[in-house]
């Protein structure tokens, strides 16, 4: 009785273990399609980011290297271009995945990410930092 239990519920427990494994596709990781990383330099101050927009290509790995001058800020910026269904494929892949970065006076803030897909990608401030915070926007084109 027991060989035969064992015989019956080993190839059970096993197909309940790697079900998973088979039937749901894996993500893969993402590749730039270059080694070579662009580094761009943006400040953000008084109620606006310098330069706006910012221009990079398809397929680049970036670093945005993000100075608050006048006091603290956020940075938020959305994965899928503007326009894009809201269910739709991440253009933007960021190395570490946060809803909003906190940039503190003073201090330089690295984000990283692929440019995977053509679009242009709104980005904003996320800390409150003023009457104008509303306003405190700006764009990441690839082309």
């Amino acid at each position: 009785m027991k060989k035969f239990m064992l015989r019956t519920l080993l190839p059970v427990l096993a197909a309940i273990v790697l079900w998973p494994a088979i039937f749901f596709p894996h993500p893969r990781p993402v590749l730039a399609l270059n080694d070579s990383v662009q580094v761009i330099e943006v400040t953000a101050k008084r109620y606006e980011y310098s330069p706006a927009p910012v221009h990079v290509k398809a397929g680049t790995k970036v670093q945005l290297k993000i100075t608050a001058t006048d006091h603290d800020h956020g940075f938020k910026v959305a994965t899928t271009p503007d326009g894009a269904a809201p269910n739709g494929k991440d253009g933007l892949i960021f190395t570490s995945a946060q809803d909003c970065w906190l940039l503190k006076k003073g201090e330089t803030t690295t984000i990283e990410f692929v440019a995977q897909s053509p679009g242009t990608y709104t980005f904003k401030c996320c800390h409150t930092c003023g009457l104008g915070h509303r306003g405190m926007k700006g764009q990441i084109v690839v082309e």
